[in-house]
């Protein structure tokens, strides 16, 4: 049985929150490139991405990710992505797959929304 790709968004203490869930490929990965850049295009420079609820990625998926990275850097703003370790039935599949390409150290990785919307004056993610 197929779960439907799905994209919804809330607000939290001045964070938009991005909840993606089901496949993120090549089909579905543009659902979330328009949501993250509606986000910017309102004025949110601080953005989650929650992953969790999304057991398959593929480059597409990684794509956009990296992509919106991008955006936000060049807004001056934060991105914070959600990649449990355990999440999306067996694990998180996105984290081990941006783990495997070599690109996770890239993002501030936060392990739930609760603790990606603090905001605190800790060392980020590399620069590429």
């Amino acid at each position: 049985m197929a779960v439907a790709f799905n994209v919804t968004g809330v607000e939290r203490g001045g964070w938009a929150v991005l909840r993606v869930s089901g496949e993120l490929d090549l089909m579905t990965s543009p659902v979330l490139r328009q949501r993250v850049h509606d986000a910017v295009a309102e004025g949110h420079h601080s953005l989650v991405v929650d992953l969790s609820g999304v057991f398959f990625c593929d480059s597409s998926g990684v794509g956009v990710l990296i992509a919106a990275r991008r955006l936000i850097r060049s807004c001056q703003g934060r991105l914070r992505l959600i990649l449990p370790d355990q999440g999306a039935d067996d694990g998180s599949h996105v984290n081990r797959v941006l783990g495997a390409l070599g690109v996770r150290r890239l993002f501030d990785v936060r392990p739930d929304v609760e603790s990606a919307v603090i905001d605190e004056d800790e060392a980020g993610p590399l620069s590429a």
